[in-house]
């Protein structure tokens, strides 16, 4: 029996941020969606850091240069928050 299934690809596409949620597109057609509070720099972060990202480790990561803060779809996937040691106050 031979597949004609798409073959996955986790590479980034896009990423997207509402009011409490970051959504990242992937090649595949796949988004995955996690609630931002998961990663306080981007939830304190404003509007214009939040919009600069950049694709990083080979397509398999995102990078927002503006605030150090670094995420994987591997992670993503997951469902792994940021470590509490991220965590700052408010």
């Amino acid at each position: 029996m031979s597949s004609s299934a798409a073959t996955a690809d986790e590479r980034v596409l896009d990423v997207v941020f509402s009011d409490d949620a970051l959504s990242v597109s992937l090649r595949d057609g796949r988004t995955i969606t996690v609630p931002l509070v998961w990663y306080p720099r981007l939830l304190d972060a404003t509007p214009t850091q939040r919009k600069n990202w950049k694709i990083a480790g080979g397509g398999y990561g995102i990078h927002w240069p503006d605030l150090d803060e670094d995420l994987s779809t591997a992670g993503l996937l997951r469902g792994a928050p940021a470590p509490k040691t991220q965590a700052r106050t408010r």
